[in-house]
C-alpha cells in the first residue's frame, strides 16, 4: 500500500518530458529573439535610390537635377560625383558645379537620414568658345557614399 500512494504523488516519465520539451522551446525562442535584436544593430545598411533624375537646358549651361531617397536602414552619405567616370574637378574650375539645395553654396558631401529625401542639383556651364557637353550628349552620373557604394544613372541632356 505504501508503495501505492508513493507512485501517486511523482509525475510520470511522459509529463516530465513534455515539460522538459516546452521548457527548453520557451528558451530558444527568447534566445533567438534576443539574438536577433543584438545582430540587428550590427547588420544596417544605406540604400539610396534614384527617385527622379532630369536636366533643364538654359543659354549656355544645363542644370541637372537629381533626387536621392534613403530606403536603408542607416543614414547614407554622398562624398561625391562622377560624370562619365571623371571627378567633377577634372572638367575645370567653374565648368561644372555640384550643389544639395537651391542655394549654390552648399556643396557635399551630402548625409541623408534614414527614409528621407533629397535633391543634388549639378549645374554645367558652356563657353561660347566650346562647348563641354551638346544637347543630346548621355551623361553617366555616379554618387559615390561613404560606405563604399556607387549608385549610377544615366541621362540624356535636352
Amino acid at each position: 500500500m505504501k508503495n501505492l500512494h508513493r507512485n501517486k504523488k511523482a509525475l510520470s516519465p511522459v509529463i516530465a518530458t513534455v515539460i522538459l520539451v516546452s521548457v527548453t522551446i520557451v528558451v530558444a525562442v527568447a534566445v533567438s529573439y534576443w539574438m536577433g535584436g543584438i545582430a540587428g544593430l550590427y547588420t544596417r545598411f544605406e540604400k539610396v535610390e534614384i527617385t527622379s533624375c532630369y536636366a533643364v537646358k538654359g543659354a549656355l549651361n544645363y542644370t541637372v537635377t537629381i533626387e536621392l531617397k534613403n530606403s536603408g536602414s542607416a543614414d547614407a552619405t554622398i562624398t561625391y560625383v562622377l560624370i562619365n567616370g571623371k571627378p567633377v574637378s577634372e572638367y575645370g574650375t567653374g565648368n561644372i558645379t555640384v550643389y544639395t539645395g537651391r542655394n549654390p553654396e552648399t556643396y557635399l558631401p551630402l548625409t541623408l537620414p534614414l527614409g528621407k529625401s533629397a535633391k543634388i542639383y549639378i549645374e554645367i556651364k558652356n563657353s561660347p568658345d566650346g562647348y563641354l557637353f551638346e544637347s543630346g550628349t548621355t551623361l553617366d552620373l555616379k554618387f559615390h557614399s561613404a560606405a563604399g557604394k556607387d549608385y549610377p544613372q544615366m541621362l540624356s541632356l535636352p
